[in-house]
């Protein structure tokens, strides 16, 4: 069903730009005509290619307008949010009745269709929404599943391993990020900064679990330090050359550092 939830969006939505590859990314997850499924910013971010500024900006663009609402009494699995295309569903909705109007092949125009014939009648996914999301449910597997076949889950099962590359920050490692007041101190685009090192010098380490990779991202994030206009690089050299990394052990550099600091006092106590 999520092929029709598509379809509606190519054919018939307003939206533009990035708001309307969004609206295709959640319209995809939609498993019947209800039109309704649940999904993250790092999902969306992934799936759409996107920054998350991007994704939260092309949201609200869309709640803002009448093609996309948002469950708030619903959450996912993992916490995720609820989203339904009542646009969608209504055109979905009117036509489905719009077929239980029309005739049975062969039969008289005042003949009415046969229930047992497995009609659009006894089919669950015309049934309208109801307000607010309750008494529905996705269906199918385990939480950490997919809603389609066609989607890859987030950090995979938690007993397999992957590379760091592979690993997403999901809604649990932004909602300890914000618990903890990292979110405040280093922003958003710091947040972003941190991870990308954090990639970067994770990249050739061995793979681990979902759960390991969340943990030293943590505790990467944890030592961060706020981004801050003329601060200082404690790893420099006299004269603003980095320390060279290669060939150093950690006590060296931090040797390298502290005679850099000391070289650049000018107090003159050294």
């Amino acid at each position: 069903m999520s092929h029709a939830a598509r379809e509606w969006v190519w054919e018939h939505s307003t939206a533009k730009n990035a708001a309307r590859m969004i609206l295709l990314a959640i319209a995809d997850r939609c498993v019947d005509s209800r039109c309704v499924a649940y999904a993250s910013v790092p999902a969306l971010m992934k799936r759409c290619n996107a920054g998350r500024t991007a994704v939260r900006a092309a949201l609200d663009t869309l709640l803002a307008g009448d093609e996309l609402d948002e469950l708030l009494n619903r959450r996912g699995p993992r916490g995720e949010t609820f989203y339904h295309l009542p646009a969608a569903a209504q055109f979905l909705a009117e036509q489905a009745a719009e077929g239980d109007r029309k005739p049975a092949p062969g039969g008289s125009d005042s003949d009415p269709a046969d229930a047992s014939d497995g009609g659009p009648d006894t089919d669950p996914g015309g049934q309208i929404p109801t307000p607010g999301g309750t008494g529905y449910r996705p269906g199918g597997g385990p939480d950490s599943d997919p809603q389609n076949r066609r989607e890859p889950k987030v950090n995979g099962k938690s007993s397999s391993t992957a590379p760091a590359a592979e690993w997403q920050v999901d809604d649990d490692a932004l909602a300890w990020a914000e618990q903890h007041g990292h979110l405040d101190r280093l922003g958003e685009d710091g947040l972003d900064a941190a991870d990308g090192k954090w990639r970067a010098y994770r990249a050739a380490a061995a793979p681990r679990t979902a759960a390991g990779w969340a943990a030293d991202w943590r505790a990467w994030i944890a030592r961060e330090r706020t981004p801050a206009t003329g601060r200082p690089n404690l790893y420099a050299l006299p004269g603003g050359a980095p320390a060279p990394a290669a060939g150093m052990t950690r006590a060296e550099q931090h040797t390298a550092a502290l005679l850099a600091a000391l070289a650049d006092d000018p107090t003159g106590t050294e």
